[in-house]
C-alpha cells in the first residue's frame, strides 16, 4: 500500500529539550492512522510539523512522495485539540469565512456547508452567534469546516473530546465514511477504546522516540500470551490435574458451581491439545484466547520505556 505522507528520521529540539529524536513513520493511503503516546511525548510537535506550523530541526517530511512544501496546505485538514471560533460572529457566516480560507470558492462552500449543516440537524443555527452555541454543537461546526474541502489527508487531535456518546457515535460514522471515499486520517487520541475500534495502524511515540509501530490487528498478535480464559463446571482438583502437561494454571476464582480460570498453555503446546486433556474432568462452557487490548499494550510499552518511578499516568 503506498502512503501519502512519509516521515523521515524527524529531529525537534526547543533549547535543551528534544521534543523527537530521530522519529520515522509511513501513513498509508486510505487508511485511519493513530498516532498514541502520553502527554508530552512529542505527538503535538509532530503534527506541528505535518501541518508546517514550525519545521524540522532534520528530517525529511514527504507528501504523496513530494518534499512537504506551502502548497500542500490546501490538501490537509487540522482539527486541533484546543478548538477555537469567533464567538460574536454568526456561525454561517465564520463557517463561510474558513471555507475559503482553504481556497473555495463561495458560492461552492456555501452549498456544501448546507448539506453538511442538514446532515447534523444544525440549520436552525446558521444565523446564531457562536456564543449560543452549546460546547459539543461547536465542536460539529468545527468538525465540518476542517472535512468541508474534501483533503486527502484530515489531521483529527482528540476528535471525540466533549461529545455526549450519540454525538461521539455520529462524528466516528463521518470519519468511517470519509475514509471510504478516499481520504486519510490521522488520528490523535488517548481514548484506546476508540483506537481498537477505528485505527487500522497506530505508531506510539513516547520521550520523544518512536517505541512502537505497524497494523493494530498485527499489534495485537504478536503481544498476546498464550493465555487463555476458561469456564467451566466440575472437580477443581481434577481440572488442574489434567493441565500437567500443557498448560499452567494461572488466575482462577469459584463462583458457585463454576470457575473461570486463566491457563497459559505450555511451549509447543496447542489450544486443541488443552482443551482434549480438560474435556474428561470438566464441563466446559466457555474457552476463549486473551488478546491484549491497546490500552494494555500502550501502558506495558510506555511504563517499559520509562525509568523506574516515572510510570505513565495514562488512563483510558
Amino acid at each position: 500500500m503506498s502512503s501519502i505522507l512519509s516521515a523521515q528520521n524527524i529531529v525537534k529540539k526547543y533549547a535543551a529539550h528534544t521534543a523527537l529524536d530521530n522519529v520515522s513513520l509511513e501513513i498509508p493511503s486510505q487508511s485511519i492512522f493513530g498516532l498514541l503516546g502520553p502527554n508530552g511525548a512529542g505527538k503535538t510537535s509532530l503534527i506541528r510539523i505535518i501541518n508546517q506550523i514550525t519545521g524540522p530541526d532534520s528530517g525529511t517530511v514527504l507528501f504523496e512522495g513530494q518534499k512537504l512544501s506551502p502548497q500542500h496546505i490546501e490538501n490537509i485538514g487540522y482539527l486541533p485539540e484546543e478548538r477555537g471560533l469567533y464567538k460574536k460572529m454568526e456561525v454561517g457566516e465564520q463557517a463561510l469565512y474558513l471555507a475559503q480560507l482553504k481556497g473555495m470558492p463561495k458560492a461552492e462552500a456555501k452549498k456544501k456547508l448546507k448539506d453538511w449543516f442538514d446532515k447534523f440537524d444544525m440549520n436552525a443555527w446558521w444565523n446564531k452567534k457562536v456564543e449560543e452555541l452549546s460546547k459539543g454543537m461547536q465542536q460539529k461546526v468545527q468538525f465540518i469546516v476542517t472535512v468541508l474541502h474534501e483533503p486527502k489527508l484530515l489531521i483529527l487531535d482528540e476528535p471525540f473530546s466533549g461529545f455526549d456518546p450519540i454525538n461521539a457515535n455520529l462524528i466516528k460514522n463521518e470519519i468511517l465514511s470519509l475514509k471510504e471515499k478516499g481520504s486519510t486520517i490521522l488520528f490523535s487520541t488517548h481514548n484506546m477504546g476508540s483506537v481498537e475500534e477505528l485505527c487500522d495502524h497506530i505508531a506510539l511515540i513516547n520521550r520523544s522516540k518512536k517505541i512502537l509501530d505497524g497494523p493494530v490487528k498485527e499489534i495485537r498478535k504478536n503481544h498476546k500470551s498464550n493465555t487463555y480464559e476458561i469456564e467451566f463446571s466440575g472437580n477443581m482438583m481434577g481440572f488442574t490435574n489434567s493441565l500437567w502437561t500443557f498448560g499452567k494454571l494461572g488466575e482462577h476464582k469459584m463462583d458457585g458451581d463454576y470457575c473461570k480460570a486463566q491457563v497459559v498453555l505450555t511451549p509447543g503446546s496447542t489450544a486443541n491439545q488443552l482443551l482434549e486433556s480438560i474435556l474428561p474432568v470438566a464441563q466446559i462452557h466457555s474457552f476463549r484466547e486473551i488478546i491484549p487490548s491497546m490500552n494494555d499494550i500502550f501502558i506495558s510499552k510506555v511504563n517499559a520505556e520509562n525509568p523506574l518511578g516515572t510510570k505513565s499516568n495514562f488512563t483510558e
